[in-house]
């Protein structure tokens, strides 16, 4: 099975030390002779977590999640994390810094398969400017973002900065006016491009993501993965966003100073990004998930698998290879007679453990559990990503 071959290794199993990690990726001097802290925003049944602590060496030590049907699941999995509930009414300044926030905004508005709303003011998916007012913050070491393919072409806006009574456009005064030789003055030529009036293309999603990453002082790398490419049997294209603080010790150029650690005084931050609109016991987490690529493993699928499903049966079996499990049946019959997804292969798609998110114990009804595994992360497409990222940073 998958464990038994060389290359394929275990999110749960080997927890890779720090020296692990490429050399520009070392953690900070703060961070020697400890594990690296994670905050959870928008934590869902943990996926992203899952990757975050196998690819850093790291732990949770706080998560974020409104809805109380993933809350309940990720509880279960980190009975020791407490839950500081809805983002939108967490005091930052009381809660305890950490070395990496991650998080998976709400995809809804910027999605294809959505309304297509966009990163504004008053929609879900501008709930990004809480995760960005929580780095701020915080200001961890590290930073993990997800989110669907919409990010690259949604729009989003960004408010006039307070104070400023322009239409944040270029001041006419900005371009001085030069002497001709007899001493008389002219106007310049006007730019035919008109750089800040009408802007052809307007500002995408993903952009005012990096910007505002970069307004608060990280350097910030970005991909795109499907999850076939480490051997899912589909596509499920996410956006991966890795970030890293700019400067080592920034507490007297932009970011707040962390409790204890003298800083230049109050004064107020004028940011330009865009606006927004419980504790539970449980047993120890579950291992199984597969961090290495398997796209191009070969596989072969007896008449047995072919007829059972057809021309899927290839890409089944290379799923059921790299997780070690066979794969559940793909659909339940209600009562009506009417076919509908099984929560068990949905689960199994996303490379969890059997029960990770469908045990009986958590207590949720089948659409509860449809609902946290469409909205989730498969851990090995992470993982695969931040290693990359990482690879290159």
């Amino acid at each position: 099975m998958a464990g038994d071959q060389p290359g394929i290794e275990s999110l749960r199993g080997r927890r890779p030390g720090i020296t692990d990690l490429p050399e520009s990726s070392c953690t900070s001097r703060t961070t020697q002779g400890r594990r690296l802290r994670v905050g959870s925003l928008f934590s869902g049944y943990g996926g992203l977590d899952l990757a975050v602590e196998e690819v850093f060496a790291a732990e949770t030590v706080w998560f974020s999640e409104f809805n109380p049907a993933p809350a309940r699941v990720f509880a279960h999995h980190w009975p020791d994390v407490s839950n500081l509930g809805d983002i939108t009414t967490i005091d930052w300044h009381k809660v305890k810094p950490v070395d990496v926030i991650c998080g998976g905004f709400p995809c809804q508005d910027v999605s294809t398969v959505g309304k297509r709303a966009g990163l504004h003011p008053g929609t879900r998916s501008g709930l990004w400017v809480r995760m960005a007012e929580a780095i701020d913050v915080l200001q961890p070491e590290w930073v993990v973002a997800e989110n669907v393919r919409g990010l690259l072409s949604a729009i989003a806006t960004r408010p006039t900065p307070e104070g400023d009574d322009t239409d944040g456009r270029n001041p006419i005064p900005a371009t001085p006016e030069p002497a001709t030789l007899d001493g008389t003055v002219r106007g310049v030529e006007p730019d035919p491009w008109h750089l800040g009036d009408q802007p052809a293309r307007p500002l995408r999603a993903l952009g005012a993501v990096l910007g505002d990453l970069a307004d608060l002082g990280y350097d910030a790398r970005w991909l795109g993965l499907p999850a076939s490419d480490i051997g899912a049997p589909h596509a499920r294209f996410r956006i991966f966003i890795l970030a890293r603080r700019a400067v080592p010790n920034p507490a007297g150029l932009r970011r707040r100073p962390r409790r204890g650690e003298p800083g230049p005084g109050a004064r107020s931050t004028r940011h330009d990004r865009s606006v927004p609109s419980g504790h539970r016991p449980g047993p120890e987490r579950a291992g199984g998930f597969t961090a290495a690529s398997g796209a191009g493993t070969g596989v072969a699928a007896d008449r047995a698998a072919l007829r059972r499903w057809g021309r899927y049966a290839l890409a089944i079996r290379r799923w059921e290879y790299l997780t070690g499990r066979g794969a559940p049946s793909p659909t339940l019959v209600s009562d009506e007679g009417q076919y509908r997804p099984a929560p068990r292969f949905v689960e199994w798609l996303m490379g969890l453990p059997d029960g990770w998110v469908t045990d009986s114990g958590l207590g949720l009804t089948p659409p509860e559990q449809l609902t946290a595994l469409g909205n989730g992360v498969v851990p090995a497409q992470a993982a695969h990503a931040l290693r990359a990222l990482l690879a290159i940073a």
